[in-house]
């Protein structure tokens, strides 16, 4: 094969499914959209348990605690709402769709996570306190990685059905421990309530919410 006929197929764009060449400014455009998507919800869902009156059926997908875990589950099930209407309309479009979706939602806490830790590593025995700001800012950085995970999957060539089974199992186990996260919970850092920048000892939904109320009265 000549150097030319290998940059030639190089240069041959991406089909999809259809047979039609991906469009990677569409695919662009959608995820961008679920980055922005992502972090409105997720702030809005911070509040959610408070502002439904603490009903048990919203700590599925609202946060019951300032735990790790808990604001995880804040970028999750909006991430998940919006690859099930992304996916009606680019379905046939793009390649690896639901490969790339589940791997962007396993990347995304992993992103949060490991940004959260090192930023609290290097602030906490200086100041003695975190930051709102920084604290956005890592939800941001993993909602951005996923994005980006995403969007080179599904402007790649198509890995097969098997990859595509990856995806479906990442989502369906990513979300059995996320709507479960306040009831069965391990007794280790990442679940335990970080009220203030210390862990509280306390785990799941709390007995007592009198200190954490912002909209309501106690």
């Amino acid at each position: 094969m000549t150097a030319a006929t290998q940059r030639s197929r190089v240069n041959e764009p991406v089909l999809a499914a259809n047979g039609e060449p991906i469009n990677k400014r569409s695919v662009l455009l959608w995820e961008v959209g679920a980055f922005f998507f992502i972090m409105i919800v997720a702030s809005a869902l911070h509040f959610a348990f408070e502002l439904s009156g603490f009903s048990t059926p919203v700590a599925v997908f609202g946060s019951v605690n300032e735990s790790s875990f808990e604001h995880l589950k804040l970028f999750f099930w909006p991430a998940l709402v919006f690859a099930l209407v992304q996916h009606a309309y680019l379905k046939g479009t793009v390649n690896n769709y639901w490969w790339g979706k589940g791997l962007a939602m396993v990347v995304t806490p992993l992103g949060i996570l490991a940004s959260f830790y090192l930023y609290l590593g290097i602030v906490l025995p200086i100041t003695g306190t975190g930051y709102l700001a920084l604290d956005i800012g890592t939800g941001a950085f993993g909602v951005l990685l996923g994005n980006i995970v995403a969007y080179k999957l599904l402007t790649a060539p198509e890995r097969g059905s098997g990859y595509r089974t990856a995806g479906f199992v990442m989502i369906g186990v990513a979300a059995v421990l996320m709507a479960t996260s306040a009831w069965i919970h391990p007794e280790m850092f990442l679940y335990e309530n970080f009220w203030g920048y210390e862990y509280a000892g306390e785990y799941g939904i709390l007995d007592d919410y009198t200190p954490y109320l912002i909209f309501t009265e106690g």
